[in-house]
Order: structure tokens, then C-alpha cells, then sequence
């Protein structure tokens, strides 16, 4: 069946419904995705949480859907815009085609859409809210979307994975399995806790070094938060990630602003100042720390992406603090700021051994 999709500045794309909506709309905010590959990954990604998804290359779900690649145990988008869906998964280790694990959510996706078009308006007029109907007209409130997202998909009680000598909290705004993952490879112990914990919280934990997530929304709704990653700062060697490097900034006097569409894709082209090369990154994020707010607050840029010149990475000039904007973990996308991880770990230990030899 038909079905179409609304924006808030006034254009309908349509397409095809494989499966029905009923009377039922779903809204969310409409952003786009251009890498060739990765569909699961995003699709499970918390930072993507009541969003409407376009996927610009023009056929999704070839490999389908394994037990592997899941970054959190559900996925969070709204909908999801094609121009074709794969019905047919072409590869061993798949046990779900794409279309199948959407419907398993009830999830829609609406195919055969003019995803050039889409994604030209999109960047043009920027991100913005949107509802799928079966309904040519539409006649519904566009919501602004201005809820708490962090609340709704942060853990609820701490839990800890791993094991090891080096204890990392990691402070769940929304984070991707993938995060937690590689901390556990590198030996690390740690404890997931949520968005909400107050400092004495996490210093009752008695870890070695803090890690702030990636998660969804605005950084400014978890303004009530800041002077608790502040102290965090002060105190234990902190590495923030997307979300968690925005708040970082926020927390020293640094402002945020929102993008005209973000960077969302595995390919962004990223410069380290201080080691004086490029690489690429995964990046999903609306937001940006607005370079005209560092004076001040400590902050010093490490990380600039080369399309826009926006900032993709601070250190403080004083405390054991770094933060990235792009996503060292990549998953999906390329490894090349893996080595992100490992300057973090490498400070947590070398600051473990001070506090030892001066004890």
C-alpha cells in the first residue's frame, strides 16, 4: 500500500508500505545516514532514539540481520526510509533479512522513496520533524521533540561487565555495546551506571577513570547534570564520546549549537592538530560545541573536521580530560581512531601509578 511521508516545512515524499500502518502516524525527526553498510548497527543505535532514519544508498539490507552486531538489545529508530529493502538476506551468519527484523519491532519502513530528493531537502532546509501516514494529506501537530531521550534509554541501575585492575564508570547517556566492548578487551572493569549519577555516586564506585557516553537529543537538556561531570573531571581522568564530549564542554563554560543536518556516516574526514594528520570516523550527532565559546574554560582543540572546520575533539590544558566528537569505536565505519581508547586507558594507568607511588 501507499504511504507518505510528511515534513514539517511542507513537502510529502511517497513510497510503499510493505507492511500496515492502520490509522496509526509515526513521528520523529528526520535525518539521514550515508554509509553503504552498517543498517544494524545504526538501526540499535541509542543515539538514533525516535528518529525517522533515511538511508541514502539506494539498496539496504543485503546481508541482513546477525546475532553480532547489535549495539543495544533493541532498536530505537522510529521508522525507516529506503529506496529499496532487501526482502532476502545473502549471507551465512544472518538470521533475520532487513525487513523481517523491522516487522519482528513493528517497526515500518517505507520503500521505493525518492531518497535523492529527500536528502537534498534535508540538506538544504536542515533536520526537522516529520510523521509516516498512510494518508496523502496531513493534518497532525508537528511535535518539536523536545523530550528528555537520555531518561528513556539510559540503564536504570548500575551493572558491571568485565573484569581487570583498571576500573572505568561509564555513564550511560545511551551508549553503544560496542563502547563497553572494547573497554572489556583491554582488560577494564566496568560499570555502567546512569545518566542521572551524582558525583559522590560514582566516587563511591572508586573507579580509576570516567567515561562519558554518546546518547540522543540535546546536549542542554541534561543542563542539571553538568556540575556533576565537572567535579567527575576534576577529580579522574574523563574521556567523553559525541554526547558525552558536548557535555564535557558545556561543563566548562562552553557553548553548543545545533547543526543544519549533522554529521551522520562512516566517512567523516577528521584532522588531529596536535599529531598533524588525517583519518576517518563514524560520526552521529546533531549537535556541535561552538568553537567562539572556548575562551576561558580550559578547553583546547585537538580535533577539527575537514569538510566544515567544526570542532571534533578538546583536551583541558590542566586536567586529564579529552573528549571526541566522532566515534572511536566506530561500528559501524573504520578504525582508525581506535587509538582514542588507548591514550585514555594509558592515562587512567598512569595516573593509578602516581597515586600508588605517592602512597
Amino acid at each position: 500500500m501507499k504511504g507518505y511521508l510528511h515534513l514539517a516545512d511542507g513537502k510529502t515524499f511517497e513510497g510503499q508500505l510493505p507492511g500496515l500502518l492502520g490509522e496509526e502516524e509515526i513521528a520523529g525527526e528526520i535525518v539521514f545516514f550515508t554509509g553503504m553498510t552498517g543498517y544494524q548497527e545504526v538501526l540499535t543505535d541509542p543515539s538514533y532514539k525516535n528518529q525517522i532514519i533515511v538511508f541514502t544508498y539506494p539498496l539496504i539490507g543485503n546481508y541482513g540481520i546477525n546475532k553480532q552486531d547489535f549495539e543495544s538489545k533493541k532498536p530505537h529508530v522510529a521508522a525507516v526510509i529506503v529506496c529499496e529493502a532487501a526482502k532476502e538476506a545473502y549471507h551465512y551468519e544472518a538470521n533475520y533479512s532487513f525487513t523481517e527484523y523491522l516487522d519482528k519491532w513493528n517497526i515500518p519502513v517505507l520503500e521505493h522513496v525518492d531518497t535523492r530528493e529527500l536528502v537534498k531537502n534535508i540538506r538544504e532546509k536542515g533536520t526537522m520533524p516529520a510523521i509516516l501516514s498512510n494518508r496523502p494529506e496531513c493534518d497532525s501537530y508537528f511535535d518539536s521533540f523536545n523530550s528528555l531521550k537520555v531518561k528513556e534509554v539510559s540503564i536504570k541501575s548500575p551493572e558491571t561487565i568485565g573484569m581487570g585492575n583498571t576500573h572505568i564508570v561509564l555513564v550511560d547517556y545511551g551508549f553503544k555495546k560496542s563502547i563497553a566492548d572494547y573497554l572489556v578487551k583491554q582488560k577494564c572493569l566496568v560499570t555502567i551506571v546512569p545518566y542521572d549519577y551524582s558525583f559522590e555516586q560514582i566516587s563511591a564506585l572508586k573507579p580509576d577513570g570516567v567515561l562519558l557516553s554518546n546518547g540522543p537529543g540535546d546536549p542542554k537538556e541534561l543542563i542539571n547534570q553538568l556540575p556533576e561531570i565537572r567535579k567527575a573531571a576534576e577529580y579522574y581522568p574523563v574521556l567523553g564520546i559525541c554526547l558525552g564530549h558536548q557535555l564535557a564542554a558545556l561543563a566548562f563554560g562552553a557553548d553548543t549549537k545545533k547543526m543544519l543536518f549533522g554529521h551522520r556516516g562512516a566517512n567523516q574526514p577528521v584532522f588531529d592538530v596536535t599529531g598533524n594528520r588525517v583519518f576517518m570516523s563514524s560520526q552521529n550527532h546533531s549537535y556541535m560545541v561552538d568553537q567562539k565559546s572556548l575562551g576561558n574554560t580550559g578547553l583546547k582543540i585537538r580535533f577539527l573536521n575537514k569538510n566544515d572546520q567544526s570542532i571534533e575533539g578538546l583536551y583541558h590544558e590542566k586536567l586529564p580530560l579529552m573528549t571526541v566528537q566522532f566515534h572511536p569505536e566506530a561500528s559501524p565505519g573504520p578504525e582508525d581512531s581506535i587509538f582514542i581508547f588507548e591514550e585514555f586507558i594509558n592515562t587512567v594507568k598512569y595516573r593509578k601509578r602516581r597515586e600508588v607511588s605517592y602512597a
